[in-house]
């Protein structure tokens, strides 16, 4: 049987307001990736992020991502992390 640990977590994207408008929206996927990466002990290559967080995320353009996301992240035993919106 496959053991799996799962978490949700508010990730705070305040570090995004530090780089150019241009490029915030990609920063928040980089600030998502490394997060992730650093609380579920999981190197970056092995994020997988969902295309819906993406799209959350790229909502309302490169120049305006959200200041947070509250994201669920799914641990695998082969260690791939799987991150995606919480279905609340």
């Amino acid at each position: 049987m496959a053991e799996q640990s799962e978490s949700v977590y508010n990730i705070p994207l305040i570090k995004t307001r530090t780089v150019p408008t241009t490029q915030r929206s990609n920063r928040a996927i980089k600030e998502i990736r490394s997060y992730v990466a650093r609380h579920m002990k999981a190197e970056e290559k092995d994020i997988w992020i969902d295309p819906q967080v993406n799209e959350s995320v790229w909502a309302r353009g490169i120049t305006a991502p959200p200041g947070k996301v509250r994201v669920k992240a799914v641990r695998f035993e082969d260690g791939l992390v799987e991150v995606s919106l919480p279905n609340e």
